[in-house]
C-alpha cells in the first residue's frame, strides 16, 4: 500500500510517498481503506521533530484523521462489517492506503457525506466536542470565547456552541474570516492583529461585563493574559493550542480571585477508553445534528496525497478556513 513517510526533519520537503506493508487488524479491530484524510498542525510538529507520535502509532507515518471503508473485521467485531463506510481520529498513521482502528473509535458518517466532507470532521468536532461540552460543560445562554476561530476546530466550536444555543464569540486575524463565520452560527466576531492584540475589553462589552463563561483557546503563549482577563468569574478556559508559543507569562492573582478553572487538553496521546467516550458522544450528541444541518464539515481545500507537502504548506500559511482534506487516487 501507499503511505505518505517523513524522511528527516524539517517542514513539507521532508514528506515522500512510499511502499509500506499492509496492516493487520486485531480481534477488535477493523482494517479500513483510506479514501480521504485532512491535514493538521501535529503532522507539521511532527515534521520538524516536536510532536513524536504516541507509542504503538507508526513513527515516520503522520496523519491524526480518515474516511474510509471496512476492508475486514477481527474476529470478535460487532459494530462494523466489510463495506461499512466509517470515520475516526488517529493518533497517527492516517496518511496511508489501509489503516487498523478499534470498532469503537471508528463511527459512520452523516448520511450523503462524501469522503472528503467526513474526512473533514473527526479531528476538529471529536476535539470541539471533548473540550467544550464534555470538560468545560457549555449550557444553553452562556458565551464562548474560540481563538482561531477560522480553523478546523474554530469552526466546529462555534457551530457546537450555535447548535446548543450558547453564543459564540469569535477571534481572527483577518476580518474576510470573521464574515464567513457569521454564517456558521458565530454571534460577535473580533479581529485580533498586530504584536500585542487588546480583546478582553471587547468580550466583556459583548457579555455586559459579565466576560467569556468558557474559552476555546487555541492560542497559548503571549495571549493567555489577555485571554484570562477576558474570562469570566469561575469560567473555564479550555487550551488545546499553542499557536502564539508555549510559554506565558500571566498573573495568577486572576485565577486566584476570578476563580477561572484553566485546563490543558489533547486528544492525540490519550488512552483508548477515553478517545472511546469522545467517538460515542459525537454519535450521540452530534451525529444527529449533522443529518438536519446544524452541523457541517468547513473545506478549505482538496488535494489528491501525491500533492501532500501542497497541503501541509497551505495549512502553515495560516490563511485557510476550516479543513484541508487529502485524498487518495488510483495508483
Amino acid at each position: 500500500m501507499r503511505v505518505v513517510k517523513i524522511e528527516g526533519r524539517g517542514g513539507p520537503e521532508v514528506l515522500q510517498l512510499r511502499e509500506a506493508p499492509e496492516p493487520v487488524p486485531g480481534p477488535e479491530e477493523v482494517l479500513v481503506k483510506v479514501h480521504a484524510s485532512a491535514v493538521n498542525r501535529a503532522d507539521l510538529l511532527q515534521c520538524m521533530g516536536l510532536y513524536p507520535a504516541p507509542r504503538g502509532v507508526p513513527a515516520d507515518i503522520p496523519g491524526l484523521e480518515y474516511a474510509g471503508e471496512v476492508l475486514a473485521a477481527g474476529s470478535r467485531v460487532t459494530r462494523h462489517r466489510p463495506g461499512d463506510k466509517v470515520m475516526g481520529v488517529a493518533g497517527g498513521g492516517a496518511f496511508a492506503e489501509q489503516l487498523v482502528a478499534h470498532e469503537r473509535e471508528a463511527v459512520a458518517p452523516p448520511p450523503g457525506a462524501s469522503a472528503a466532507e467526513a474526512a473533514a470532521i473527526p479531528e476538529a468536532f471529536f476535539t470541539a466536542l471533548d473540550a467544550l461540552l464534555m470538560q468545560a460543560d457549555l449550557r444553553p445562554g452562556e458565551a464562548v470565547l474560540v481563538h482561531a476561530a477560522g480553523s478546523g476546530v474554530g469552526t466546529a466550536a462555534v457551530q457546537i456552541a450555535s447548535a446548543i444555543g450558547a453564543t459564540a464569540i469569535g477571534t481572527s486575524r483577518t476580518e474576510a474570516k470573521l464574515a464567513r463565520l457569521g454564517a456558521l452560527g458565530m454571534a460577535h466576531g473580533i479581529a485580533i492583529a498586530g504584536k500585542e492584540p487588546r480583546f478582553a475589553e471587547r468580550v466583556r462589552e459583548l457579555t455586559s461585563g459579565r466576560g467569556a463563561d468558557v474559552v476555546l483557546d487555541l492560542l497559548g503563549g503571549r495571549l493567555l493574559e489577555e485571554t484570562l482577563a477576558a474570562t469570566a468569574e469561575r469560567g473555564r478556559m479550555m487550551l488545546v493550542g499553542l499557536l502564539a508559543g508555549v510559554h506565558a507569562e500571566v498573573s495568577l492573582g486572576t485565577l486566584l480571585t476570578r476563580r477561572i478553572r484553566l485546563t490543558g487538553t489533547v486528544l492525540r496521546s490519550r488512552p483508548l477508553e477515553e478517545k472511546i467516550a469522545v467517538a460515542q458522544a459525537f454519535e450521540r450528541q452530534l451525529l444527529p445534528l449533522f443529518g438536519r444541518g446544524k452541523l457541517r464539515p468547513v473545506i478549505d481545500s482538496a488535494l489528491p496525497f501525491e500533492k501532500v507537502r501542497e497541503a501541509v504548506q497551505r495549512l502553515s500559511s495560516n490563511e485557510t478556513f476550516g479543513k484541508v482534506v487529502l485524498a487518495w487516487s488510483q495508483p
